[in-house]
């Protein structure tokens, strides 16, 4: 249940972040080429964008460290995403692109899923960071360094989330490709049982995802 609450709260969060995010872009383009339509953005203004993009800002951070902090406390980054290996994500994507992947156990996360979400996080990371550091160049003068400067920040934001937007996509086509995943994010999916797969998230009994 925690995980399934911070995944539908990270998920509304980062839409708004993106859709605002592209508001405030095409108030000051990055790339000359690129605007995004107003139609796919939020905020109307570029001060409501702003606005909104700072709510969704504090929401996706207190949600991330509340993840952060679950995950690292019952084990659960330690059974679910580790170990990942070279080998095994290049075995697994090559049965991905054939059509050829299981997806019959989906209380376990295959390499291509590990590298995924591990990556994601480390990103999602990265790009607050990057946010804070280009929302307060002055009084977080220390992070400008980290990028380059302040144009530098911009990029790093800019490529961040390029990177959240292609996960997303990926995601949300893997999910429709196999829809119990969707089902299991919903209701908690099939039940584990803790003797034969190990410690669980919750309570020995309760399903998990």
């Amino acid at each position: 249940m925690p995980v399934r609450l911070m995944h539908w709260i990270n998920a509304l969060a980062m839409l708004v972040m993106i859709g605002s995010g592209w508001k405030i872009y095409n108030d000051e383009v990055l790339l000359g080429w690129l605007h995004f339509p107003e139609w796919i953005t939020i905020g109307g203004e570029a001060q409501g964008a702003l606005q909104w993009h700072f709510f969704a800002m504090w929401i996706l951070m207190l949600n991330g460290l509340a993840y952060l902090a679950y995950g690292l406390a019952t084990g659960r980054f330690k059974r679910k995403l580790f170990p990942i290996r070279i080998r095994e994500i290049l075995n697994d994507l090559r049965d991905a692109l054939s059509f050829r992947l299981s997806h019959t156990d989906i209380t376990r996360y295959n390499a291509v899923q590990k590298i995924l979400y591990t990556g994601i996080i480390l990103v999602i990371i990265v790009q607050v960071v990057s946010g804070w550091a280009i929302w307060k160049p002055i009084q977080l003068s220390e992070l400008l360094p980290l990028f380059g400067g302040f144009q530098g920040g911009r990029i790093v934001h800019f490529l961040g989330m390029a990177a959240i937007v292609g996960f997303l996509i990926v995601h949300v086509a893997l999910a429709l490709i196999v829809p119990k995943t969707i089902g299991a994010m919903i209701n908690g999916g099939p039940g584990i049982d803790p003797a034969a797969s190990g410690p669980s998230d919750g309570a020995p009994g309760q399903t998990t995802h």
